[in-house]
């Protein structure tokens, strides 16, 4: 059904409405337009609408985003088109189910149609329900070769006027729906047909236009009565089309087809079948049946797993045998026998059949007694003479093994007492042995033999295997010992200071290859004093310190106007310079500058294995009281060298002076080496009235220790 529809405003101009909406309200600076040209020019450069927009605006990335897909759209459209009007074939399409393959084969295959159509003479109005874009590119192609085939060559005086008219109709052919009113599908929700003078608008299949002669609902086949169902079926309506549905299932041994129909299962063929190998499977409807392969002679029959089983006939037959005779059944058939007299236990009937005669039980090859025992016939019976370890039992009549390890229980071995035939045996646990009198158990020395790697200790009825120091007993045999691994073990990365390597029953640490020696201990590294031992290299103008692993030649001058002092203290870790100032007379500039001492010190650290609080390295300490009565004022500052702020200083009061404590307070990976430069100020009334510099010359080993 279609109805017309007013003409809407072109689809571009109401798509960039719509995104100036989006724009509208983030206030950007830059245009929609500039967005969409961004998002033309992705899609005409990389063929890409995946790569990431450089945009900060939401909103100008989705109208790049939908500007590149369009004009990729577009960009595939033409390759199909021009495949077509170059070739007449779209047989050089790519194979692959690709975006840009699924839209060049549109266009190209909409662009043949149109050919082909203006070919026979046909109207290139496509009212095929193939899509919007499908019916552009075969309009297009339908006129353009209209139009190329009213251009027919002229003469030569007027070629001139034709190349130009050629000129114009390329360029008015470039979009020659430019301004088609269902571009971009127009008003309508589905189909869109422009007339020339009017819109119209249609539905699929299975659609019914709305009064509003736009949109398109979904028909309720199953309420019209429009749809196929067969009795015994239910309509049952779905978006745009409909479906029937059975009302009872087929039962067992039934499929439903994709027709609604009923149609039996063949259980032999599909090979759902339960037969046993031996049967084979016979198709029923609605269900199977086996039948054996195996046929049974006369005499048998078949069971219901096709085992030929014996028929007894003297009970199936009546009177299988004549009067005086018993039916004995075979396999297969029976025998008739001659009824004879009864006699009673231990006598038989004799040769001729005519009375009965004592039974001999005794007389060889028989046995009945056993093996080795005394047999004494009597009439109608016999009796036994049993062997010692044996006793007669009455009910069997047989002579019967005594089992004296069960009437005497815990009396005749010592340890494991086993049965014998007219007697006992004993045995003893493992460790143990029998002894002399075969029924004790004695302990066995499994020491004497050596099954231990190493040391052995005998334990009553078994051994116990230990290891010497260094060596752990093997779980898998409890015998050997392996060597223990000390460098592997949780704590072996502390039993040496620098590296651990083991050695069958032991290991051995040892120290970087120069500054380190073993300490007594085996363990531990400690440092080898090179300014000590006189294993530097010093020069005579150079002074030797020593550091962690290591020396430094290391040679403070005083700078002018200063004299180094004859007191340098020593302290722990430290190795000082000082340099007190003395000015010449009448050197005011030199008398007015505050700094009184210029200090050098070195001092060397380890790199910490574990830090985690700060670390106190120097102590400065002040040459006036705590609270002196001029009431000056000691600062203490790190004025350059502080690496990553590595170090800081911190002032306290202690025996009654005033201290200065240098801190680690972030870890220093080494080897590493720095100079702090320290100064101590002593201020009075606002105003410094002179002040100590101390510089730290600080070397950081790369071990630990």
């Amino acid at each position: 059904m279609e109805r017309a529809a007013p003409s809407p405003p072109a689809p571009l101009l109401l798509l960039l409405a719509g995104l100036s909406l989006l724009v509208a309200p983030a206030g950007a600076d830059v245009p929609m337009e500039a967005c969409c040209a961004d998002g033309h020019q992705m899609a005409t450069q990389h063929r890409d609408c995946s790569l990431p927009y450089a945009s900060e605006s939401t909103q100008c990335r989705m109208i790049q985003e939908q500007c590149c897909h369009s004009q990729l759209e577009e960009l595939h459209c033409a390759t199909g088109i021009n495949l077509a009007s170059e070739q007449d074939s779209c047989s050089a399409l790519p194979s692959n189910a690709s975006l840009e393959a699924v839209f060049v084969k549109r266009c190209c295959h909409c662009c043949l149609l149109g050919r082909e159509a203006q070919a026979k003479g046909q109207s290139c109005e496509y009212n095929l329900m193939v899509g919007y874009q499908c019916g552009l590119v075969f309009r297009a192609c339908c006129v353009k070769g209209q139009e190329t085939a009213d251009f027919a060559p002229a003469d030569n005086g007027d070629h001139q006027e034709t190349a130009k008219m050629s000129e114009m109709a390329e360029d008015e052919q470039e979009d020659p729906y430019l301004n088609d009113r269902c571009r971009g599908g127009g008003p309508c929700k589905q189909q869109c047909r422009d007339t020339g003078k009017e819109v119209v608008c249609s539905c699929f299949v299975g659609y019914q236009l709305m009064p509003d002669g736009f949109s398109c609902e979904d028909v309720n086949e199953c309420i019209t009565g429009s749809h196929t169902c067969r009795f015994g079926e239910s309509c049952i309506n779905t978006v745009g089309s409909f479906r029937c549905q059975r009302d009872s299932s087929c039962g067992t041994g039934y499929e439903l087809t994709e027709h609604n129909d009923c149609k039996d299962i063949d259980e032999c063929e599909s090979g759902i079948h339960n037969c046993l190998p031996d049967f084979i499977c016979q198709n029923t409807l609605g269900s199977f049946r086996c039948r054996p392969k195996l046929q049974c002679k006369s005499g048998f029959i078949q069971d219901a797993l096709g085992h030929c089983i014996d028929i007894n006939e003297c009970l199936s037959l009546s009177a299988a045998c004549p009067v005086g005779h018993t039916c004995i059944n075979t396999e297969g058939s029976y025998t008739c026998q001659k009824n004879v007299p009864n006699c009673g236990r231990g006598y038989h009937l004799n040769d001729d059949g005519t009375h009965c005669v004592d039974v001999d039980e005794c007389s060889p090859p028989s046995e009945p007694c056993g093996a080795g025992h005394r047999c004494l016939n009597t009439p109608g019976s016999f009796r036994c003479e049993c062997k010692s370890g044996y006793y007669f039992d009455g009910v069997s009549r047989t002579c019967v093994d005594i089992n004296e390890c069960r009437r005497y229980p815990g009396r005749l071995c010592g340890h494991r007492c086993e049965n014998t035939p007219g007697s006992f045996h004993c045995s003893c646990s493992v460790g143990f042995r029998l002894a002399a009198d075969g029924r004790s158990c004695e302990d066995v020395n499994e020491c004497s033999s050596s099954p231990c790697s190493q040391e052995c200790a005998n334990v009553y009825g078994s051994y116990q295997c230990y290891c010497r120091r260094g060596y752990q007993l093997s779980d898998v045999d409890g015998v050997t010992c392996e060597d223990i691994d000390e460098c592997a073990l949780p704590t072996g990365g502390h039993i040496c200071s620098y590296r651990c390597a083991n050695v069958p029953g032991s290991f051995q640490c040892s120290c970087p290859s120069s500054g380190y020696r073993l300490a007594p201990n085996g363990r531990n590294c400690q440092d080898i004093d090179e300014c000590v031992t006189g294993t530097h290299n010093c020069s005579i103008n150079e002074t030797c310190f020593n550091i962690q692993g290591s020396f430094r030649c290391l040679a403070f001058e005083c700078p002018e106007n200063y004299r180094r002092s004859a007191d340098t203290p020593h302290q722990d870790k430290t190795d000082t310079i000082r340099c007190i100032k003395s000015c010449r007379p009448n050197d005011v500039t030199c008398m007015l500058d505050p700094v009184h001492t210029i200090s050098h010190t070195v001092v060397s650290l380890s790199t910490f294995r574990e830090f985690t609080r700060p670390e106190e390295i120097i102590f400065v300490r002040a040459i006036t009281p705590a609270y002196p009565a001029n009431h000056a004022d000691i600062i203490f500052d790190i004025t350059e060298g502080n690496l990553r702020d590595s170090f800081d200083i911190v002032k306290r009061y202690m025996d009654g002076m005033t201290v200065g404590v240098v801190r680690q307070v972030r870890p220093i990976v080494g080897p590493s080496q720095a100079v702090l430069k320290l100064e101590m100020s002593y201020v009075v009334g606002g105003v410094v009235s002179h002040r100590n510099v101390v510089n730290v010359h600080i070397f950081v080993s790369e071990y630990w220790f």
